[in-house]
């Protein structure tokens, strides 16, 4: 218990002491709210309604697509991941401390945000308060659950970049987070369930009066939480000790089995 404390103290640091994690972690996503903040309430005033959830949910996939598997990459180039196998450390601990920081980062922005919305924009919180830290929690789950399968499965930190922005731009543009995602084209709004951060902002306005769902919320809690057990499950089956001694019956294709729940949220939501 002592080794697992010190290893999470120790990564919790290096979020802060990193210079790309703290960016990441930290200061773009607290730049981009203070910028979307200023600017999408004075061209539109019902966004102080999204406001909260949709920062929020938008720092979870800075820190989680970008952030968190640049983290594996390095350690496992560096060969910290053969000296953790060396003493002993299982392969889980490995990937689920780094997870546990990034989560704790995210909730301490979250809770910057919740707090100075209100102040800063005008933002209101959810009529439902506990839909946000259900969606919270989810949304986390499913990130840090892709974030962790996408460090496994990238050769170098080139590749996490590229993997990364393969999910954090759609979700940027047809995951609900600056727009509402039921306002989208025909054929567009049902490929944002592929996107997790569309089933959060589900299940947000799911729970408040007069929110308008692409998907049964029920659905979408389901959906996030299927998604990051099984992210996590792959990253751990596919997870490499180093980059010269990878399992011959591991094939990085099967890492997207992960998409797996998303396509059924697809089927679903086309019925």
């Amino acid at each position: 218990m002592t080794a697992f404390v010190n290893h999470f103290s120790f990564e919790f640091r290096t979020g802060i002491r990193n210079k790309s994690l703290l960016l990441l972690n930290y200061l773009f996503p607290l730049s981009f709210y203070l910028l979307a903040g200023a600017l999408m309430t004075g061209m539109n005033p019902t966004f102080r309604e999204s406001l909260i959830p949709a920062m929020v949910f938008f720092t979870i996939l800075t820190s989680a697509l970008l952030g968190l598997p640049e983290t594996i990459v390095n350690a496992r180039e560096a060969g910290i991941l053969r000296s953790y196998k060396i003493h002993g450390i299982p392969k889980g601990s490995i990937l689920l401390i780094p997870a546990l920081t990034t989560i704790l980062h995210n909730a301490i922005v979250a809770a910057i945000m919740t707090v100075t919305a209100p102040l800063l924009f005008q933002a209101t919180l959810p009529t439902s308060p506990l839909s946000l830290v259900l969606a919270f929690s989810l949304m986390t789950i499913a990130c840090t659950g892709l974030g962790m399968l996408i460090g496994v499965v990238s050769p170098n930190s080139r590749a996490t970049i590229l993997l990364g922005q393969a999910v954090f731009l759609p979700s940027m543009l047809i995951g609900g987070l600056m727009f509402p995602a039921h306002m989208l084209p025909s054929g567009l709004n049902k490929l944002a369930v592929l996107m997790p951060s569309n089933h959060a902002m589900n299940i947000v306005n799911g729970w408040q009066s007069g929110g308008i769902v692409t998907l049964n919320p029920y659905l979408s809690v389901l959906i996030l939480l299927a998604g990051g057990v099984l992210a996590f499950a792959l990253a751990v089956y596919l997870f490499n000790w180093d980059n010269s001694n990878r399992r011959r019956n591991a094939r990085p294709i099967l890492a997207l089995l992960a998409v797996l729940p998303y396509g059924i949220g697809v089927l679903l939501a086309l019925r």
